[in-house]
């Protein structure tokens, strides 16, 4: 006869808590709720016991089985078994009790604490789930109430409702954490972009001191050549000279150490030898030397004046985290371009957009600035002056009363100064020049061609202005010429009086 059954699956009803309300759920046993289960009473092990073949029954079953068939054998495999009283299984019995604490903690939190029953009304005066029993009690017995369900509802409503900002904001954070992620990599390529220039600024540069380094050693060797060849010239002469006394000196000592009648002999030719013109030796010649203070003399001041030729100095120079996306900026950042395409730029604060414009890297706030920009053919462009507060995002308005000095070409030839102020020009400008000034509290537009005045503006506040330039839109090509920074003339002048400073370099447009 068949005694033992295997772990059998039920299906249970159960009232669970879903925030504060009540909902109904079908479960099925769990993973672990089987393996708790005694084979042959079905139910959660109690007093757990392990047989020799590691099986584990409740002690109550093992035993009533063992008397009922009135020999030993597991009930599961039939392996005989030699153990009376099988050992408690240790680890299965704590891990039953810990499952059962918290199936009973589970089974508190969907039933009332002080009754026990299920939790099917809700108390809106005090806001809390209630049992029928705690309906009829006097605390709630004049409480508004409502069944579970219906105010689980409404609070997820409410809820939801909260959750809604919540979400908005999670989701504005995830947005502005991408825009500095984003940020990260342009810096990096920033930083490889920039290194990349400044190596190769520094390399030609070392490469110009080279090539100077080169040319002074040669026109050192070259005079050292010249003025070596020179020497053994000189001493090769005096050594043929030496041989032909020497010679003329042994000839007479050979006489005069012969015989009498050989002297007599030899007497009036030796004498006629010996009385040839006796020259005197060529003295030490001037400016022989190397002439060390040519090659050494302010050698660094000569290299440094050689190196103005090679490099220009631009007054002004562009700040690319102002410029809108669809700029683009020389390597030198003298000029800039609009493509008529947008980067993948960060939109930092300090970046225009949309409007296509660009600030100078430094800003001004005394004494006198000038510089010059090349305009060309281009139809339309805006050069001028700005506050650094002017709004850098939406659409900007060339007010003065706003911080904002500009003269502005549209449309190929119409001019015009504020924005709205129409200009007339004899003819039309290839280049304009912009002159700050502070002292006198005005910026002024010039054609650097005749230095004819375009227009000013006074400086109705003090504040530290930044060069603006706008290459304006550009549709299909139609404005794609760039505007471009003209490099200053640069001057060496050199004093002597020793008050002034030696050496004074100035720039000028």
């Amino acid at each position: 006869m068949k005694l033992y059954k295997q772990n059998k699956t039920a299906q249970k009803t159960d009232r669970m808590s879903d925030g504060d309300g009540v909902r109904t759920m079908a479960t099925k046993p769990s993973f672990l709720e089987e393996e708790l289960c005694c084979s042959v009473c079905c139910d959660t092990f109690r007093d757990p016991v392990v047989l020799e073949c590691s099986h584990s029954f409740c002690n109550d079953c093992l035993q009533r089985c063992w008397k009922e068939k009135r020999y030993r054998e597991c009930p599961i495999c039939r392996r005989k078994s030699s153990v009376p009283k099988p050992p408690v299984n240790l680890a299965l019995k704590n891990i039953v009790e810990l499952y059962l604490k918290q199936k009973s903690a589970q089974n508190n939190e969907v039933n009332c604490r002080l009754h026990g029953q299920k939790l099917l009304l809700y108390c809106e005066d005090d806001e809390e789930p209630l049992c029928v029993v705690c309906q009829t009690s006097k605390k709630h017995r004049t409480h508004q109430l409502c069944p579970s369900e219906e105010a689980a509802l409404e609070q997820k409503r409410e809820l939801k409702n909260v959750l809604a900002p919540i979400k908005e904001n999670l989701q504005l954070f995830i947005e502005v954490k991408q825009q500095f992620e984003k940020t990260e990599k342009h810096i990096k390529a920033q930083v490889q972009l920039t290194e990349l220039r400044i190596k190769g600024e520094f390399l030609k540069l070392r490469n110009f001191l080279q090539d100077e380094e080169g040319a002074s050693l040669d026109a050192l060797r070259k005079e050292g050549d010249e003025k070596s060849q020179l020497m053994k010239d000189k001493i090769e002469s005096i050594t043929r000279h030496i041989s032909t006394l020497s010679d003329k000196i042994a000839a007479i000592e050979k006489v005069i150490e012969g015989e009498d009648v050989l002297i007599l002999k030899a007497y009036k030719d030796t004498k006629r030898r010996a009385q040839c013109t006796l020259q005197e030796p060529e003295p030490h010649p001037s400016g022989a030397l190397i002439d060390m203070a040519k090659h050494l003399g302010n050698l660094k001041y000569k290299v440094w004046e050689k190196m103005l030729g090679m490099v220009q100095y631009t007054p002004v120079t562009l700040d690319p985290n102002t410029a809108a996306p669809w700029l683009l900026l020389s390597e030198d950042l003298t000029s800039v371009t609009n493509t008529g395409f947008i980067q993948a730029l960060p939109d930092n604060p300090e970046r225009f957009n949309p409007c296509v414009d660009v600030l100078g890297s430094e800003g001004f706030s005394s004494g006198k600035h000038s510089w010059e920009v090349e305009v060309g053919n281009k139809p339309e462009w805006t050069i001028g002056v700005v506050k650094d507060s002017i709004t850098r995002k939406g659409k900007i308005c060339c007010d003065p009363e706003s911080g904002i000095f500009v003269v502005t070409l549209r449309a190929g030839s119409v001019y015009g100064a504020e924005g709205i102020t129409p200009l007339t020009l004899k003819k039309k400008p290839q280049r304009i020049r912009v002159q700050l000034d502070f002292d006198m509290g005005e910026v002024s537009f010039y054609d650097p061609s005749d230095m004819s005045r375009i227009h000013t503006f006074n400086l109705l506040l003090m504040d530290r202005l930044f060069p603006y330039f706008s290459p304006c839109v550009n549709i299909n090509g139609s404005n794609c010429g760039a505007l471009q920074i003209c490099p200053a003339k640069v001057s060496v002048t050199v004093t002597s009086s020793p008050l002034d400073c030696p050496v004074t370099v100035t720039s000028s447009p």
